[in-house]
């Protein structure tokens, strides 16, 4: 059998057996979670070899299976011989210690696994950082398995043979403890860095935001987020048949029908039992869903458990507050579906839903056009009163909004403009007054797209991309 070393947590080319423990009542969603643990496994570098599943309403709280399947687990691996045994559920300290002593195989749960992963995608120093405090937050509780120097450091002795020598005389302390302080230390440290970077995206995002609409992919990972980016923005997005090939957020402009210019974003992915603290540890991440307009939650088409990955994906946005956020349902890989009656379905689980292929482009103009009437939803109309030679708040006014009506008068121009009410303070600040603020009447009397408007000043209007 192979040598355990439990202080190694990587699983590349390792040979491993999967256990699950799942209720009887609920097999198919069993069978889906246990397939996705083999793709975990398989992602995460292993050789699966075998499975074990025991149904059984709970998992037994010393071994994690019960005694006649450990039994069967325990001739599993002499037979085959593996270097890790993967449960699918998180375990405590106490079953892992337990498990590995009565198979003497290394034990790791479902939340190891998406931990290496992680570590293994993680490029930029903000996913690092962020896999590192998730990965020393699931580790902390389990340091007396992982650390095998327990002995205790030498105190001060008086003449002896052993001891640390002057100054570190007393009653000594189990290294245990002092790894314990040095991870504590090491942790506090990780979310002071991070909470700096947070506070440098949310500033970001929020900067964006007072410019831009922003929207949001969210989604199951693996579901199609960054094949629909591509297809939207062109924005060269890696995509990759795999599990969280996307770890850190991507922005990139879109342009939609009307000419509005907004901001998509591509975020991390979901899986079922995700683990909390990593979600907590990627809020940094998950900053630019959080500000987001607009929430496309992307779903696979292709998957027969599709609402089992909503409720996966939703559990994980209400953990960082966007569980409310304005939301379409993009249906994506429409392209690989074979029954139609799996399109009903799934409009009977949520309230707006539009089918779409990145491969084939279907639904994506759709989608473009459903998310410009969702963001103008959100304007109203301003009148803004300024000097007519006040070119940079003109300039301003067309480049992020639509001017529909332009008029002047002795020295001073006034501009009717469709755009977000967060604009005023802006608008004061670059020596414009908004006289009025009336909800959206719709088209105005400028061209559809908004890039010009009809000017009584002598001139036309500077052409330039509307904003929100």
């Amino acid at each position: 059998m192979a040598d355990l070393k439990r202080t190694d947590l990587g699983l590349r080319a390792e040979r491993a057996i999967l256990v699950q423990v799942a209720a009887p009542w609920n097999r198919f969603e069993a069978e889906e979670t246990f397939n996705e643990l083999e793709n975990l496994a398989r992602t995460a570098g292993a050789i699966v070899v075998g499975r074990v599943r025991q149904l059984k309403s709970k998992p037994d709280p010393r071994f994690y299976v019960g005694k006649g399947k450990l039994g069967q687990l325990l001739q599993l691996c002499q037979q085959l011989d593996p270097h890790v045994v993967i449960c699918d559920d998180e375990l405590r300290p106490a079953q892992v210690r337990q498990l590995e002593s009565a198979l003497g195989v290394k034990v790791v749960d479902r939340s190891e696994v998406i931990l290496d992963i992680f570590a293994a995608h993680a490029r930029t120093r903000q996913a690092k950082l962020q896999v590192e405090l998730a990965q020393l937050e699931y580790e902390f509780p389990r340091l007396k398995k992982m650390w095998v120097h327990l002995d205790r450091t030498a105190g001060g002795t008086m003449g002896g043979a052993v001891g640390g020598g002057i100054g570190v005389r007393g009653p000594g302390e189990k290294q245990l403890e002092v790894d314990r302080r040095l991870v504590e230390k090491r942790i506090h440290d990780l979310k002071k860095d991070l909470d700096g970077i947070q506070r440098q995206l949310h500033t970001t995002a929020s900067a964006r935001h007072e410019v831009f609409a922003t929207v949001a992919l969210v989604g199951y990972t693996n579901a199609g987020k960054s094949s629909i980016m591509n297809a939207l923005t062109d924005a060269g997005v890696s995509v990759r048949d795999r599990l969280f090939e996307t770890l850190d957020t991507r922005t990139r402009a879109w342009k939609l029908p009307n000419g509005r210019q907004v901001l998509l974003s591509d975020t991390v992915g979901f899986v079922r039992k995700f683990p909390h603290h990593l979600a907590a540890s990627f809020h940094a991440t998950l900053e630019e869903a959080r500000e987001a307009d607009l929430l496309l939650h992307v779903v696979d088409a292709s998957q027969h458990d599709s609402e089992s990955e909503i409720n996966a994906v939703n559990v994980v946005l209400e953990q960082i507050d966007c569980v409310h956020r304005p939301t379409v349902y993009l249906f994506n890989k429409v392209d690989l579906l074979t029954d139609a009656s799996d399109v009903t379905m799934m409009k009977r689980l949520v309230d707006e839903v539009i089918c779409t292929s990145a491969v084939t482009g279907d639904g994506l103009a759709e989608l473009a056009g459903r998310v410009a009437e969702l963001l103008d939803a959100g304007r109203a109309d301003l009148l803004v009163r300024a000097d007519a030679a006040n070119g940079r708040l003109v300039a301003f006014l067309h480049r992020n909004g639509q001017v529909i009506g332009q008029q002047c008068q002795d020295e001073t121009v006034e501009l009717r403009v469709r755009m977000n009410p967060h604009f005023d303070k802006l608008i004061q600040s670059l020596g414009g007054t908004v006289v009025s603020v009336q909800p959206s009447s719709g088209a105005g009397e400028g061209s559809p797209d908004g890039n010009r408007s009809p000017s009584m000043c002598g001139h036309t209007a500077p052409a330039g991309p509307a904003g929100p």
